[in-house]
């Protein structure tokens, strides 16, 4: 397990600590454009410079530029306390990058928290390398418990280069997701679950996915709105109301401490949440 005790305090990651917010600031560094997975929520057209949603980035980075842009950043302000991976594809897709990179950073900032957001699916083979690099807190998206529910969500998902669709693709993808999750606490990390909100699909399944996730020993849960995006799918599906949001959160609380203060953040985000992206940093 990483030593953490000459680290930042744990509770200061502000995407999982609410209190922390309002004070404390994150990098997301954008070095994994690539994905293993096809969701029908998402149309892989990440260069963007207007919308603020998860999967979005204005540029690609190479791992050196990377850290040498968390670097300028560190001389700016003093509230990074975080530094993370979220793409704008899934890190673990791009798993030579996406080490390269938090190795670098762990090396030259051994006191800054380091954040991965993942599918999962190729998580459970690669969690000693993340500890090993320094990662401190993961989040996994998990749509789905149910691979009847699962196989509406996911049109495929892609394993040692070979494509399965359908049930096959989401009972693939549950069981590695269970793995992973149960992996990550076995090794002492913090763990949250991301679960996109998918009116008319998921909505009725959540408190199920929650009960799931608390199985596994995950230690909050996060449940986000979907983001309708043209060329998708569900484009033309309506996103959840807050009341209807409100109502799921205090209905799985028993089961999942929940997370209130999400800003569904950009693969390229910099500051406290909400503040912007990279370019708007420099």
């Amino acid at each position: 397990m990483t030593k953490l005790r000459d680290r930042r305090s744990l509770e200061q990651h502000p995407c999982f600590h609410g209190k922390a917010s309002a004070h404390w600031g994150r990098i997301h560094l954008p070095v994994a454009p690539n994905c293993n997975i096809q969701c029908n929520f998402c149309n892989r057209l990440y260069a963007c410079v207007n919308e603020s949603r998860p999967g979005v980035t204005r540029h690609i980075l190479q791992p050196a530029e990377a850290l040498a842009a968390l670097n300028r950043l560190l001389q700016q302000r003093k509230d990074i306390v975080v530094v993370g991976i979220a793409g704008p594809g899934d890190p673990l897709c791009d798993l030579d990058r996406t080490l390269e990179t938090l190795r670098a950073v762990h090396a030259l900032h051994p006191t800054l928290l380091i954040c991965v957001s993942t599918n999962g699916l190729n998580l459970p083979s690669h969690i000693d390398e993340l500890v090993a690099a320094g990662v401190t807190h993961v989040t996994v998206t998990v749509n789905a418990v149910d691979p009847h529910i699962g196989q509406k969500i996911y049109a495929s998902v892609t394993v040692n280069h070979r494509l399965y669709q359908g049930l096959e693709a989401a009972k693939i993808l549950l069981n590695r997701q269970e793995e992973a999750v149960v992996g990550l606490k076995q090794r002492g990390l913090i763990v949250k679950i991301n679960t996109v909100v998918l009116p008319g699909i998921n909505t009725d399944h959540i408190p199920d996915i929650a009960a799931k996730a608390a199985m596994w020993g995950a230690d909050k849960m996060n449940c986000i709105p979907l983001i309708p995006v043209q060329g998708t799918p569900l484009a033309e599906h309506v996103t959840p109301t807050e009341a209807e949001m409100a109502f799921i959160r205090k209905s799985i609380s028993g089961h999942m401490p929940q997370i209130f203060h999400c800003r569904r953040c950009r693969a390229d985000a910099v500051g406290l949440l909400g503040e912007g992206d990279m370019a708007g940093a420099n």
